[in-house]
């Protein structure tokens, strides 16, 4: 093992944990991720925090549960001091930079309060969520969101696609027919080609922009490299060819029944009647849209295969982890709804490839690793890897690091995700206001449970029921049940997660603080005073004045 160690840390949006080849689909073929799970693990137990995309990506990048960190929905600010990935891994030498997503949002008005300039290098490492910013790009620019300077639209600019003040939704993102130009927004263009050329489309975009950052690697400075692909995030439009080489016949089966629309749980039963849920509920909108869901994945794996050989020509293979993930699923049609936003797991599980060129994790390559994972412990991960000592009393997360080298260590009971529905249109129809819509869910090996107060629990049994048709959250034989899981997510809720000033070694030192000090509180007498308590400094008696 090289002295020097890198982290490539790659994040897609919205890929599903079952789209690989390596994860079992018989039509899409990702062989440059199956050639990395042989080379590491592939965890196929794992869990994001929330099933969208900001609050996923906070609890990431602050290796904390979304009700520690507080960032609970799309454009809700991750609140200035909450400490981040750059605060953990700089400390340690190591240079966190980013290419592509994050979609944090900055806290401006706490930055204002306590007079920190946005433009500031304390600024802008809260800003850019301890990342430096090689390359930063959301990737949902419509109109009335698009902001002047996004690189990418200056890219495609100088590449000739300057019809439109915004070619990212006008020439990556659209096609071009018989009705002329249709915005990518609108899923029955889905298999059309996008009006920009496959090597100036968004994924390879961001593959050039990281190897242009490795190509400046100083070989001496370790870094992180998080390349976050927009890709299969919807509008589902990708170039040619990559648009059909997928047709009807390569859809996987719905995985929904017909039962799930008697009686639904209510909360479910709105996520269903979303425009989202309505369109995949149609076998037309599959058939036309999946197929390019699986063309955008089939991109990001030949680009990824670039990359691997861009990095092989240059040496950094053997001194670089690589990690694969994403930051929620997609619901595709399965149980009548579409996009993510609820708990069912083609859109809270999450694929995880982790591969580590050390030695030392020889006996765990290219093995498969059922451990309940969690987001959050990669934080925790890449600390432990370049030697830093995690801080328990903040980080919620665990290393995954024992697991990488095929130890044996006592490990987590079940994995919790958490969403905020109050940003959803159907709000109002709950009656509830926003600081009511909360909702969570807790698993084990075998059971899932998801509450959300004002209704009725749901409650899956993932080993009979591994597809989760059947809602046992108001059947009377699994009531225990329901009260065990309850019980555990009750006792996850009453953990400490704010208690960051103190670590766990300062909360041991002061253990019985105030009989060291001399406050001796309840004492009768100076005999009493035992060690490890300290007898005051004033005379054993005092003389009473005559």
């Amino acid at each position: 093992m090289a002295d020097r160690r890198n982290v490539l840390f790659i994040m897609c949006d919205q890929l599903r944990w079952d789209y690989l080849s390596c994860a079992g689909h018989k039509s899409l073929h990702t062989p440059n991720i199956d050639a990395l799970a042989e080379r590491g693990v592939r965890f196929t137990n794992v869990y994001c925090q929330s099933p969208i995309c900001g609050p996923s990506r906070m609890s990431f990048y602050t290796g904390r549960y979304v009700s520690s960190h507080g960032a609970t929905g799309n454009f809700v600010p991750l609140r200035i001091g909450e400490k981040n990935i750059g605060d953990h891994l700089k400390p340690l030498g190591v240079r966190p930079v980013l290419v592509g997503k994050t979609h944090m949002i900055a806290d401006t008005e706490g930055m204002k309060r306590l007079g920190i300039d946005p433009e500031s290098n304390i600024g802008v490492h809260h800003r850019e969520a301890g990342f430096e910013a090689y390359e930063r790009d959301d990737g949902v620019h419509p109109d009335s969101m698009v902001k002047p300077g996004v690189r990418y639209n200056e890219y495609l600019k100088q590449k000739g696609y300057d019809d439109h003040p915004n070619p990212w939704h006008w020439a990556a993102n659209s096609v071009e027919g018989k009705e002329g130009v249709r915005s990518g927004f609108f899923n029955d263009v889905a298999d059309e080609p996008a009006r920009v050329a496959e090597e100036d489309s968004e994924t390879p975009y961001m593959t050039n922009r990281a190897m242009a950052f490795l190509s400046e690697d100083d070989g001496e400075t370790p870094w992180l490299l998080h390349l976050s692909y927009i890709k299969p995030h919807w509008p589902y439009i990708a170039p040619a060819p990559y648009n059909n080489m997928y047709s009807a016949k390569d859809v996987k089966p719905v995985a929904r029944s017909d039962a799930e629309l008697d009686d639904p749980n209510p909360l479910a039963k709105l996520f269903m009647e979303r425009v989202s849920g309505r369109t995949f509920s149609k076998e037309e909108a599959r058939e036309t849209i999946i197929p390019t869901y699986m063309g955008l994945i089939k991109q990001i794996d030949d680009q990824l295969g670039v990359l691997f050989a861009f990095m092989e020509e240059r040496g950094l293979l053997k001194d670089t982890m690589i990690v694969l993930t994403s930051d929620h699923g997609d619901y595709l049609g399965d149980h009548w709804m579409g996009d993510k936003d609820f708990f069912h797991d083609p859109a809270v599980k999450i694929p995880l490839i982790i591969a580590d060129p050390d030695p030392a994790c020889n006996a765990s390559r290219g093995r498969l690793q059922n451990a309940l994972v969690e987001a959050i412990d990669l934080v925790p991960t890449f600390i432990d890897y370049w030697g830093g000592s995690v801080p328990q009393h903040i980080l919620d997360g665990r290393s995954l690091m024992p697991l990488l080298r095929g130890e044996k260590c006592a490990w987590r009971e079940f994995v919790v995700s958490e969403y905020d529905y109050s940003q959803q249109v159907f709000r109002p129809k709950t009656g509830r206001e926003p600081l009511e819509c909360r909702s969570y869910m807790i698993a084990n090996q075998q059971w899932k449970y998801i509450f959300a107060p004002g209704y009725p629990p749901i409650l899956f049994d993932l080993k009979n029921d591994p597809d989760e048709y059947v809602d046992l959250g108001r059947s009377s034989e699994h009531a225990d049940t329901r009260v065990m899981m309850h019980n555990a997510l009750g006792d996850w809720s009453l953990q400490y997660r704010q208690r960051e000033t103190v670590s766990e070694e300062r909360a041991t030192q002061m253990t019985g603080l105030e009989d060291k000090l001399g406050v001796l509180i309840g004492y009768w007498n100076e005999d009493d005073v035992k060690d490890p308590a300290r007898a005051p400094s004033w005379p054993t008696k005092q003389k009473t004045a005559e």
